[in-house]
């Protein structure tokens, strides 16, 4: 799970419905080949896929990239590994990831407040 700290350093999801595969590449500083890749080794990541074979991610994808990000590049994991631990967080820790998405909101509505002052 990202720590709030892990967290800092990525820009704030904005309130968008959907993502192209570019967008996402920048919102978690990964490369889209990265994020490719990743659709075939984690079976939870899977985007709507549109005309053209285009990618377009939801708010709980960008939010599980993140994840699969921080468990490889800064807890240590290997592609197993990480997928092991997501397939355990899934059925232990949706209430984590949803106090994650209610920091991440409330991160972005008190910026909102701060631009309406």
């Amino acid at each position: 799970m990202l720590e709030p700290s892990n967290n800092n350093e990525l820009p704030a999801i904005p309130g968008k419905r959907y993502f192209t595969i570019g967008e996402v590449s920048e919102l978690c500083a990964v490369k889209p080949h990265v994020l490719r890749y990743w659709e075939q080794e984690f079976e939870q990541l899977k985007p709507v896929k549109r005309r053209g074979n285009r990618r377009y991610y939801q708010r709980h994808d960008v939010i599980l990239i993140r994840q699969i990000r921080s468990l490889l590049y800064e807890q240590g994991f290997t592609i197993g590994g990480a997928r092991q631990q997501l397939m355990g967080e899934d059925t232990k820790d949706d209430s984590e990831q949803s106090q994650q998405i209610i920091r991440q909101l409330r991160t972005e509505l008190e910026d909102l407040l701060e631009i309406l002052k």
